[in-house]
C-alpha cells in the first residue's frame, strides 16, 4: 500500500484471507438456518441436534494448534489451503450423512479445518500490510464472517425449498475453488519468509516463557467474545422460526437486513480503533449494545425486530471488528500464527455450549412445547456484555506494534 493506493499483492492477500474466513463462516451458518429440518429428518428434537453446533466450536482450538502450528514451521500459504481443503470437503461429507450421529461427527471434524483457518489468514494478512492499514485491514477480515452469514442467508431463502439441507450443504463444499486462487495470486507472508530459518524451531511452550498471563487473559477474553457472538446469532433464526412464527423467507430477510449492519459495524469499529486504541473500540462497541438489547429480544414485528437485529450486530461485530488485529498485536512473536488462532479459539471451546444453554434455558422459562428463546438469548447477551467491556477496558493493549523482520 504505497500513497493510499493497494498494491496487487496486498490486495490479493487480504482478498485470500476475507474469502477464506467468510467461506468457513457461510459453511457454518448453514447449520443454524435448518436445524429444525435436521431435527425432523432424523426423528429427533433441536436441541440434540445444536450438538452438532458445540462439538463444531468445541473442535476449533484443535485446528487452531494444528494448522497454527504448521504455519509457523512451513509457511502461511500451505496451512491456508489445507484448512479451505478440509473444511470444503467435511461440508460436502455432512450432505451425505446417513444419520444424526455421523453428521455431528462430520460437523466435529469440519470444526478443525475451521479454527485453523481464521488464526492463519489473519497472520498472513497483518504481515503483508502496513502499520497504519492495520485497523482498516482488521475491520475488513471480520467481516467475511458476517459475509458468511449473510450469504448463507441468501442461499437458505432463495434455494431451501427447492434443494432442501443436503442440497444446501452441496453447495458449501465450493469454497475448495479458493484454494486454486491462493496457490496462483497469494505470496507468502514477508515476515515468515525474512526470518524462516528461525520459525517454528522453539516448542509452543518456549515461545509462551514469561507470556501465561497474557495467554489466560486472551482466553477468557475470547470466551466472552464467542459468547457475545453466538448467544446472538447461532439460535436467533430459531427464536423468529418458533417462537415468532416467522416463514422462512421471513427469517432470510431479517437475517440479510443483520447482517449488512454487522458488515457496518465490524468496518466502522475497526477502522475507529486505530484512532481511539483497540480496548476502547471493544468497549464502547459492548455497552452500547445493552441499550438495544431489549428490542432485539422482544420486538414483535418483523421489521422492528429487522431494526433491532441490525443495530445489535452492528454493535456485535463491531466489537469484533477489532479483534484480529488486537490479537495479532498481542501475540508473542515466532507463534503469531498458533497464539491468535489457538486462544480465540479456546475462547471458543469455552463458549461452544452456548447454543444448548439456550435451548435449555429458554425450554426451562417456557416449556418444551413453547421454549422462550428471547428471555435465553436476552439472560446470556446482557451478561456477556458487561464482562467483555470489563476485560477490554482493563486488558493490555500494544496498538501498532512493529512485528519483527
Amino acid at each position: 500500500m504505497s500513497n493510499g493506493q493497494w498494491s496487487p499483492v496486498q490486495r490479493a492477500v487480504v482478498v485470500a484471507s476475507f474469502l477464506g474466513w467468510m467461506l468457513d463462516a457461510f459453511d457454518f451458518f448453514l447449520v443454524v438456518f435448518v436445524l429444525k429440518r435436521i431435527a425432523g429428518e432424523f426423528g429427533s428434537d433441536v436441541r440434540s441436534v445444536t450438538w452438532a453446533i458445540t462439538l463444531t466450536l468445541a473442535m476449533r482450538p484443535v485446528g487452531a494448534f494444528v494448522f497454527g502450528r504448521i504455519a509457523d514451521r512451513f509457511g502461511r500459504r500451505p496451512a491456508l489451503m489445507g484448512s479451505v481443503l478440509l473444511y470444503s470437503g467435511m461440508e460436502l461429507g455432512s450432505a451425505f450423512a446417513p444419520s444424526l450421529q455421523v453428521f455431528i461427527a462430520l460437523r466435529a471434524l469440519y470444526g478443525i479445518a475451521m479454527g485453523g483457518e481464521w488464526g492463519v489468514g489473519a497472520s498472513l494478512a497483518f504481515e503483508s500490510v502496513p502499520i497504519r492499514a492495520r485497523g482498516l485491514v482488521s475491520g475488513i477480515l471480520q467481516t467475511g464472517y458476517p459475509c458468511g452469514y449473510l450469504l448463507a442467508a441468501i442461499v437458505f431463502g432463495l434455494l431451501f425449498e427447492r434443494i432442501g439441507w443436503r442440497g444446501m450443504f452441496m453447495l458449501g463444499a465450493a469454497p475448495a475453488l479458493l484454494v486454486l486462487y491462493i496457490r496462483k495470486q497469494v505470496p507468502e507472508s514477508p515476515s515468515w519468509a525474512a526470518s524462516r530459518a528461525d520459525r517454528g524451531r522453539r516448542s509452543l511452550r518456549a515461545a509462551l516463557s514469561g507470556h501465561w498471563p497474557l495467554a489466560l487473559y486472551a482466553i477468557l477474553l475470547m470466551t466472552c467474545f464467542n459468547f457475545f457472538s453466538h448467544g446472538t446469532q447461532d439460535l436467533y433464526p430459531t427464536l423468529l422460526g418458533s417462537q415468532r412464527g416467522f416463514a422462512s423467507g421471513t427469517i432470510s430477510r431479517i437475517a440479510i437486513v443483520y447482517n449488512v449492519g454487522a458488515i457496518c459495524g465490524g468496518l466502522l469499529f475497526g477502522t475507529l480503533s486505530s484512532r481511539i486504541g483497540r480496548r476502547r473500540a471493544i468497549a464502547l462497541a459492548a455497552g452500547l449494545s445493552l441499550l438495544v438489547l431489549p428490542f432485539w429480544a422482544y420486538a414483535a414485528t418483523p421489521v422492528a425486530l429487522a431494526l433491532a437485529a441490525f443495530a445489535m450486530q452492528f454493535m456485535v461485530q463491531g466489537a469484533w471488528g477489532v479483534v484480529p488485529v488486537h490479537l495479532n498485536e498481542l501475540s508473542p512473536e515466532g507463534i503469531r500464527a498458533t497464539f491468535p488462532g489457538v486462544v480465540y479459539q479456546l475462547g471458543n471451546l469455552l463458549a461452544s455450549y452456548n447454543a444448548t444453554l439456550q435451548a435449555s434455558i429458554a425450554v426451562a422459562h417456557g416449556s418444551a412445547a413453547h421454549p422462550d428463546y428471547a428471555f435465553a438469548a436476552a439472560l446470556v447477551c446482557g451478561i456477556v456484555a458487561v464482562v467483555l467491556a470489563l476485560l477490554a477496558l482493563f486488558g493490555p493493549e500494544r496498538r501498532n506494534v512493529r512485528f519483527a523482520a
